[in-house]
């Protein structure tokens, strides 16, 4: 693979972990200060931010593979004496 791709999925991940942290903090230490539908929000967006985090890469990973199948697909079709 790619190191250029395994670097962003690797900082998608860290940032998917940021958010969860933040999320976390913000649901236990955010009722001390913050009404309750502000957490809750808060907490929301968050965890919506992870999941994007966390789906993005998977689906990079998944584009990557289905692109070079393809490719080595085409190449062992263009290579003489496989066909028959």
């Amino acid at each position: 693979m790619d190191e250029r791709l395994k670097k962003r999925m690797f900082a998608f991940y860290l940032g998917g972990i940021l958010n969860a942290l933040i999320g976390l903090y913000v649901v236990i230490e955010g009722p001390a200060f913050l009404p309750a539908d502000t957490v809750r929000t808060l907490a929301l967006v968050f965890l919506a931010f992870t999941a994007v985090n966390f789906y993005f890469p998977y689906a990079m990973k998944k584009k990557w593979l289905a692109d070079n199948a393809a490719r080595l697909q085409q190449q062992q079709g263009d290579e003489p004496g496989l066909r028959q």
